[in-house]
């Protein structure tokens, strides 16, 4: 799905429910309600698969304020702080771009969905409580600045980046860091996300194109692209349709294996020499 602003993950997943006339929708990697973009949804036995692409690599584009800090590290929250940012140069704003890319330590947004003592982190900020998350590896493999702009009478600057990243990651926890790296302060104004893991937003419908004509990705082909494949001998097909072990892949990696009619039947990964199904979505080879 191609995620509207203003809508929740959950708001995405109860209107696919209704068009699609099954309680069994989900999704894969929550959206803030300000972002727009790739929004991953299984359907039936396609929920299934959702597991596997959560800890994707995930591309985003957005747009950081630099000179105001506000409660949420995003526009959606109260400024808490401004300051005068034209000082602030290309070179310098590239540089601490660089520092944030790598193996980082980040720290999430205190209004996360990170849960502190069983309640989310955000219901105790708007309760009033002054929360303080833990910092957590994350990878940001490209932070890219394309475009800086002057707003306010160059008070404030604008800029346009593009953030690849690791599974985990904040993009307004990264705004708000390039902001106090340069000293002062940053929040994120807009964020659309382009892909997770092999789907990206070409690929993307709108909740009206599902509306007018209710065409999903079949999950075989889902499948084929997030994981390796493996095609399997008629013989094979049947033992893995009833939950049994076949020859090994010869990979580590968790791996797609399809029946010679393309049905998805399981997904498989070596164990003690054999193919162990961890996953099996025909049984006894039935079509997924």
């Amino acid at each position: 799905m191609d995620k509207p602003r203003g809508w929740t993950s959950h708001d995405v997943v109860g209107k696919v429910r209704r068009l699609a006339g099954t309680r069994k929708v989900g999704h894969a990697g929550t959206l803030d309600p300000m972002a727009t973009g790739v929004l991953v949804v299984g359907i039936n036995k396609a929920t299934r698969l959702l597991s596997h692409i959560v800890g994707t690599e995930k591309t985003y584009t957005a747009t950081i304020r630099l000179g105001q800090r506000t409660v949420t590290d995003d526009a959606e929250g109260e400024v808490v702080e401004e300051r005068i940012a034209a000082a602030v140069t290309e070179e310098q704003v590239r540089a601490a771009a660089a520092r944030l890319t790598g193996s980082i330590m980040q720290v999430p947004s205190s209004v996360s969905a990170i849960k502190v003592a069983g309640e989310r982190s955000y219901a105790r900020v708007r309760a009033g409580e002054e929360v303080a998350l833990d910092a957590r590896p994350v990878t940001i493999h490209a932070f890219e600045i394309h475009r800086i702009r002057r707003e306010r009478a160059g008070r404030l600057q604008d800029v346009d980046v593009t953030v690849r990243c690791s599974s985990g990651t904040y993009v307004r926890a990264l705004a708000r860091d390039l902001g106090d790296d340069l000293g002062v302060g940053g929040h994120l104004t807009a964020l659309r996300r382009t892909q997770v893991g092999p789907y990206g937003i070409d690929q993307a419908r709108t909740l009206e194109q599902l509306a007018e004509d209710f065409e999903v990705l079949p999950l075989a082909d889902a499948a084929r692209e997030l994981l390796p494949v493996r095609e399997l001998s008629p013989e094979e097909t049947v033992e893995l349709s009833f939950g049994r072990r076949i020859p090994a892949t010869g990979s580590e990696a968790l791996t797609a294996a399809f029946a010679p009619d393309g049905a998805l039947v399981a997904l498989v990964k070596d164990v003690a020499g054999l193919a162990k199904p961890e996953l099996v979505f025909a049984a006894q080879g039935e079509g997924a």
